[in-house]
């Protein structure tokens, strides 16, 4: 065990390997959530954090969230069982020198970047550094930053995505993964590369996307800024992400450069197909198009978010207990509030809540999150 705890898995049988200390480099939006719900489920677990911002850290010692802030990173991170690196991905690089040399058995590094490549290519400089490490992505949060957007249920029933160095023992991953789990996030494990190529489609390219639509639709708009008067349901849905942080974006288009340069390409010479599809004035081959489209985003889910009818939804954090949706749903009913569809979301980027509920009307809206915030629910409006 060394100088980890020990605790029974209640859903699996067995054992589960706990850290008595945890470190954080960065405690910004992703690593104060994971620090704050680590804190929450396994309050005697020590941490200790250091962040370049101090009022950052004065805040989270005054929350009780961490127990030291550490003024630089090196041998204060010593006696960790776990180091997670949570600064910008570009500058995760840098702290990974200063970790080397420190590193002992029974410890384990991993980070929370959205792009892993970087990350990988640099622990394979340090041998004794990459035999520890396991790359980590958890699949939420939202478009805002730093500490004080972060919130003890964000990674509640969020996907979290694992890539382990082709050095890292299988029990290191196995203990990680279930350590994962425990604070109530689904792991999965991919190659690193596999990981950059997925979230550079679902998540990196849609951004890219999405901005140059704004500002595409910005430079067209008159004098009078009419586009931007009439935007209404289906422009700002399909644009919400492009109000993401521009710092944050501009790190993940460095970082993961080749595979962002080949997705737009692909979508360039798909957006060409597309084009041409509608300048032959083919009706049955447009009809595909969208009909292909829609199926394939019906199948998620949540149900579609349509360009032209608005949608009422809203999204709550939820505790993963038995009966959690039912009391929900319950609160409604009893208060004659129809819901059009439920669902958990396990892909929470730039998105809060980890349920979404979706309304038929805005009266209906209203009285739900009325009535949600009165039971102690917290509710994030969209």
């Amino acid at each position: 065990v060394g100088s980890e705890m020990c605790i029974r898995d209640s859903d699996k049988g067995g054992y589960i390997m706990i850290p008595e200390k945890i470190g954080f480099i960065g405690l910004g939006h992703i690593g104060g959530s994971v620090a704050k719900t680590v804190h929450r489920i396994y309050p005697d677990i020590q941490i200790v954090a250091y962040d370049t911002c101090r009022a950052t850290l004065d805040t989270a010692l005054q929350e009780g969230v961490i127990s030291e802030a550490l003024d630089q990173v090196g041998k204060g991170f010593s006696d960790c069982n776990y180091i997670y690196l949570c600064a910008p991905v570009l500058d995760n690089a840098d702290y990974v020198r200063e970790l080397s040399g420190i590193l002992h058995d029974d410890m384990l590094l991993t980070d929370v970047g959205s792009v892993k490549t970087g990350i990988h290519e640099q622990i394979q400089k340090f041998p004794d550094l990459e035999r520890h490490f396991i790359g980590g992505h958890p699949m939420c949060g939202t478009e805002h930053v730093g500490y004080e957007y972060s919130t003890a249920y964000m990674l509640e029933n969020a996907y979290y995505i694992l890539t382990p160095t082709h050095t890292v023992s299988p029990q290191k991953v196995d203990e990680f993964e279930h350590f994962v789990t425990s604070i109530g996030a689904v792991p999965l494990i991919l190659d690193y590369k596999k990981h950059d190529f997925s979230v550079g489609s679902i998540s990196h390219l849609p951004t890219v996307i999405a901005s140059t639509l704004v500002n595409l639709v910005k430079n067209l708009d008159d004098s009078d800024e009419t586009l931007r008067t009439i935007a209404a349901g289906g422009f700002k849905d399909i644009t919400r992400v492009a109000s993401s942080d521009p710092t944050m974006w501009e790190n993940i288009c460095l970082a993961n450069r080749n595979q962002i340069l080949e997705l737009i390409d692909t979508y360039v010479n798909a957006l060409k197909e597309t084009r041409n599809t509608i300048a032959e004035s083919h009706p049955e081959e447009i009809k595909e198009f969208f009909s292909s489209a829609k199926e394939y985003r019906d199948s998620f889910n949540i149900s579609h978010r349509g360009p032209i009818r608005p949608v009422y939804q809203l999204f709550c954090d939820l505790i993963d207990e038995a009966g959690g949706i039912a009391t929900i749903a319950t609160i409604l009913a009893s208060n004659n509030i129809s819901i059009k569809n439920i669902g958990i979301i396990h892909n929470r980027e730039f998105q809060q809540g980890v349920l979404q509920v979706e309304f038929y009307d805005s009266n209906a809206y209203d009285h739900a999150v009325e009535l949600l915030r009165k039971y102690h629910y917290t509710v994030y409006e969209k």
